[in-house]
C-alpha cells in the first residue's frame, strides 16, 4: 500500500514547480479567450430555413468561415426586445487589416431588417475578439410583432488579409438577452442635460488587478487607479458595476519602453454595455513614450437614453456591468520588443444613483440589469464571488502553501493508520 501511494506523492510534490515553469513560460505570450464555460456549440447556417435556435439567457459557441453568411434563429415575444452580441475571435498570429472585422444584422421572417451593426479591429491592425451587437427593439414601427427573427453574421475581410488561403474559421461566442418593457411608459426623448465635462482622473497609488481572458471572466473593478501589464496581442477584460443614474468615466496610459517607430493604435480602450453592445473606446497612438488616452463623457445611466441618437448615449440604456476591455497591439513586437507593458486604467463612477424602471416581465438571464451589494464588494476586492482576495490567489495558495498543509495531513493520517494496523496485527500473534 505504501509503494503505490508514493508515486502520487511525488507527483503532487513536483505540481507546483511544474506550474510554475509553465507559468514563467507564457508571460511573454497572450492568452486565448475565454469563452464561458458551459456554452453550447451550434452550428450557423447557410440559409434561414435550416437555422438553429437561440435562446435568450444562454451562451452558444460556433464559428465563422472567411466566406458566406451565417444564420441563427430567435423566437421573440412582441413585448421583449432582444440584444444579440456576437464575439468573433481570430486564431493567434491571424494578419487582419483596419477594415476587417463581423457584421450582425437581425431580420424578421420576410427578410426586413431590424438592425445592423458591424465591428472591426481598426488602426492597431492587432487581431482580437471584436463584438458586434444585433437587436430587435419592441414597440418600433418594423419588426415589431412577435414570432420567428434571424441573426445573420458575416465576415469582413480586406483583399489580401487572412493567415493563408483559404483563411482559418474564426470562433465566435453568442449570448443573447431580452428586455422586457416598462410597466409604465416612460420619457420618449433622451435626456437633454447631462454634465458633459471630462473629469480630473482619479489619483493615488496604483493597485494591481490583472484583467480576465473573456466577458464571462471579466475582472470586478471599483473607482480607483489599477496596474496591469500586456503582452503584444493581449486582451483583458475588466467589469464596473453601474447603477441607474450613474455615470462612468475612464482613462488608459501606456508606459514608456525602450524603441524607436510609432505605432497607430497600439492601446485599445473599448467600453460595452451589459449586453456586451459597443459603446465607445479609445486608443493611444505610441512612439516609445508614455501616454494616456482619455474615453469622451458618457451620461449618467438612464433608460430614456435610448431614444438618443448618438451611439455613446443610446448603448448606455441600462444599469448593470459596463465592460472595459483593453488590447495590445502585437505590432508593438517589433519596434518596442515582446514586453510585458505597464499600463495603468484609471476609473471614475459618478453620480447619485436611484431606481431604474419597473419591468413588466423579467429580463433574460434575470441579473442583466441589476446591481447588487455583492456586485460593489466584488468592484471592492476584485473577486468576483464579492468575498475578500483574488480568487486566483487563493488557488495558488491551495497549490502552494496550502499543498503542504494537506501533506501533512496525509502523512499524519497514514502514520495514525499504520500504528492502529501494527497494533492490531501485535495483539493477533501468538505469545509463547
Amino acid at each position: 500500500m505504501r509503494t503505490a501511494l508514493v508515486p502520487g506523492l511525488c507527483a503532487l510534490l513536483v505540481l507546483p514547480a511544474g506550474t510554475a515553469s509553465a507559468t514563467a513560460a507564457d508571460s511573454t505570450r497572450p492568452q486565448p479567450y475565454a469563452f464561458t464555460p458551459g456554452a453550447r456549440t451550434v452550428g450557423g447556417a447557410a440559409s434561414t430555413g435550416t437555422a438553429e435556435r437561440l435562446a435568450p439567457g444562454r451562451v452558444y459557441r460556433s464559428s465563422l468561415p472567411r466566406n458566406g453568411e451565417l444564420s441563427y434563429r430567435l423566437d421573440l415575444t412582441a413585448a421583449d426586445t432582444a440584444y444579440v452580441p456576437v464575439t468573433a475571435v481570430p486564431p493567434p498570429g491571424t494578419t487582419v487589416s483596419a477594415t476587417d472585422g463581423i457584421k450582425v444584422s437581425v431580420r424578421d421572417a420576410h427578410g426586413t431588417p431590424c438592425s445592423f451593426a458591424s465591428a472591426r479591429f481598426g488602426a492597431g491592425l492587432s487581431a482580437r475578439p471584436v463584438t458586434a451587437l444585433g437587436q430587435r427593439e419592441a414597440g418600433r414601427t418594423v419588426c415589431r410583432g412577435g414570432g420567428t427573427y434571424y441573426v445573420l453574421v458575416q465576415r469582413l475581410d480586406a483583399e489580401g488579409s487572412g493567415t493563408a488561403a483559404p483563411a482559418q474559421p474564426w470562433d465566435l461566442e453568442i449570448a443573447p438577452v431580452t428586455e422586457p418593457r416598462p410597466v409604465r411608459a416612460g420619457a420618449t426623448s433622451a435626456p437633454r442635460d447631462w454634465d458633459s465635462a471630462t473629469p480630473e482622473p482619479p489619483t493615488g497609488e496604483p493597485r494591481d488587478r490583472s484583467g480576465g481572458t473573456g466577458f464571462a471572466s471579466a475582472r470586478p473593478l471599483d473607482q480607483g487607479v489599477w496596474r496591469t501589464a500586456l503582452v503584444p496581442g493581449e486582451t483583458r477584460f475588466y467589469k464596473v458595476p453601474v447603477d441607474w443614474g450613474r455615470q462612468l468615466h475612464a482613462s488608459v496610459e501606456l508606459d514608456g519602453a525602450q524603441g524607436h517607430g510609432y505605432v497607430g493604435g497600439a492601446l485599445n480602450l473599448s467600453v460595452y454595455n451589459p449586453v456586451r453592445g459597443y459603446v465607445e473606446d479609445t486608443a493611444v497612438g505610441y512612439t516609445g513614450t508614455r501616454k494616456p488616452a482619455v474615453l469622451a463623457p458618457l451620461p449618467p445611466v438612464e433608460y430614456a437614453n435610448r431614444h438618443a441618437a448618438p451611439a455613446a448615449v443610446t448603448s448606455v440604456r441600462f444599469a448593470g456591468d459596463y465592460y472595459l476591455v483593453l488590447h495590445l497591439s502585437e505590432q508593438l513586437t517589433g519596434l518596442f520588443g515582446q514586453g510585458p507593458f505597464g499600463v495603468t486604467l484609471r476609473v471614475r463612477v459618478a453620480g447619485q444613483a436611484h431606481a431604474g424602471p419597473q419591468y413588466a416581465g423579467q429580463p433574460v438571464p434575470g441579473d442583466v440589469f441589476t446591481v447588487t451589494q455583492q456586485d460593489r464588494e466584488a468592484a471592492l476586492t476584485g473577486n468576483p464571488d464579492g468575498g475578500g482576495g483574488d480568487r486566483g490567489m487563493k488557488l495558488v495558495a491551495i497549490g502552494g502553501i496550502g499543498l503542504g498543509t494537506v501533506l501533512l495531513a496525509v502523512l499524519a493520517g497514514w502514520t495514525v493508520a499504520a500504528r492502529r494496523a501494527q497494533t492490531r496485527v501485535s495483539a493477533q500473534k501468538p505469545t509463547a
